[in-house]
């Protein structure tokens, strides 16, 4: 039996989410208070230690970030949590919020210690409208005993948090989009450089991490980088929550380490439900990629799946059972690729319309072979000319699913030709 093993999650329906006393007594602040003992310099290096990578799809190294706007001179520095999970099929950072928030105060504290930073933002998906109460119950409660605010713990830091709610944008997941939202802007990313590391919200140094990085670093700094190095694989530590759904038995969100065996998550899950077989997966997300049950064995940590040509991502695990077709799911996703597109960038703008075209014409029978190819080239194009992640993502699913389900796309394209 597959277990979990609950770094993130190991509060959530255990406590109260409002209650400071209950965070408390189950070691929380102990994080915050070791590392006001501590230099910066000494906070980054525990987190370097720990090796922890970002856990909102780039896996970039955490201590990286922080270390870029520790070292930038600045009059204010600003720290913000990127609560805006709008990925189709991930509900991991919900989860946290509702269950656990006083694990991303403590985290975006300890990230604002550690580069000088006095300010921090949540920013909330919009349609997360139940969890905003939560969290402005949560944070008065901490600043009343003394873990935010003025002078936390006597250590003559300050650091305060503020929510900000979202406007329902996909884009605004990137975090460039997220800051000009922030600042009352349209929620449109910019060109780089400059990064937000050294010139972010209001031009300030920013650090933008997601919910499930922040909520890390209470216990890292607490136990050690050592301890939290030891758990998952090299070069890609730690747990990883999963959100297991689509036609699956035993839908969730769970907690398992880094490198955990994809057809063990599936099996320990009940595999599909109904009895029906399994078409196939989709991981990480509508910008994720679409595998087929023969690679189901596949080791889930960040640079086994990329060496797989598939990816983590948000840690979804959606089952895709035998009563769907691939292709009205490739075409249905680029739709919603076309609604969240800022229209910026040309290739985003252009390429999304192009590759639902193409394969809505393929799926109902009017596609060439010369499709295929196109598809391919409009792929590269905007992986290489897209402002911002959702352009260089966004093809992956018809990319991936062209790949690993091309006879699909085949007999789609010759029953046309019979016609």
């Amino acid at each position: 039996m597959l277990q979990e093993t609950r770094i993130v999650l190991r509060n959530v329906g255990k406590i109260d989410p409002v209650s400071i006393e209950d965070y408390r007594a189950n070691g929380g602040y102990e994080g915050l208070k070791k590392a006001l003992a501590m230099t910066s310099d000494a906070v980054i290096g525990e987190i370097k230690t720990s090796a922890l990578r970002g856990r909102g799809g780039a896996g970039f190294p955490t201590w990286k970030k922080l270390s870029i706007s520790a070292g930038v001179e600045a009059d204010q520095k600003y720290i913000i949590c990127n609560a805006d999970e709008g990925e189709p099929g991930t509900n991991k950072d919900r989860v946290v919020l509702a269950g656990d928030p006083n694990s991303i105060f403590e985290g975006m504290a300890i990230a604002g210690y550690a580069i000088g930073a006095t300010k921090g933002f949540i920013y909330l998906r919009y349609e997360y409208p139940y969890i905003f109460p939560i969290l402005e119950t949560a944070l008065e409660n901490a600043r009343r005993a003394g873990c935010l605010g003025k002078n936390i713990f006597g250590s003559g830091f300050d650091f305060d948090i503020t929510v900000v709610s979202g406007g329902g944008a996909y884009v605004c997941g990137e975090e460039t989009a997220l800051i000009a939202s922030i600042e009352g802007k349209r929620g449109e990313p910019r060109f780089k450089p400059p990064y937000p590391g050294a010139e972010g919200l209001y031009g300030k140094p920013t650090v933008v991490n997601n919910v499930e990085t922040l909520a890390n670093l209470p216990c890292i700094i607490e136990k050690g980088g050592e301890w939290f190095s030891k758990i998952g694989v090299p070069n890609c530590t730690g747990t990883k929550i999963f959100t297991v759904c689509g036609n699956v038995t035993t839908p969730g969100v769970v907690e398992y380490p880094m490198g955990t065996n994809l057809k063990d998550i599936v099996e320990a899950h009940g595999g599909v439900k109904d009895d029906r077989g399994l078409l196939g997966l989709m991981l990480g997300g509508q910008s994720g990629n679409l595998i087929n049950p023969s690679q189901m064995d596949l080791k889930m940590d960040i640079d086994t799946c990329r060496a797989a040509n598939a990816t983590l991502g948000t840690g979804t695990v959606m089952l895709i059972d035998d009563y769907n077709e691939i292709l009205d799911i490739v075409e249905n996703i680029m739709g919603f690729f076309i609604e969240e597109s800022c229209g910026k960038c040309t290739p985003c703008r252009e390429g999304n319309i192009r590759m639902h075209e193409i394969i809505h014409n393929i799926n109902a029978g009017n596609g060439k072979l010369e499709d295929l190819d196109l598809l391919e080239e409009l792929a590269e194009t905007m992986k290489l000319a897209s402002l911002c992640a959702l352009g260089q993502n966004s093809f992956y699913p018809v990319i991936t699913s062209l790949h690993n389900f091309r006879d699909d796309y085949l007999k789609a394209i010759e029953r046309g030709q019979r016609v």
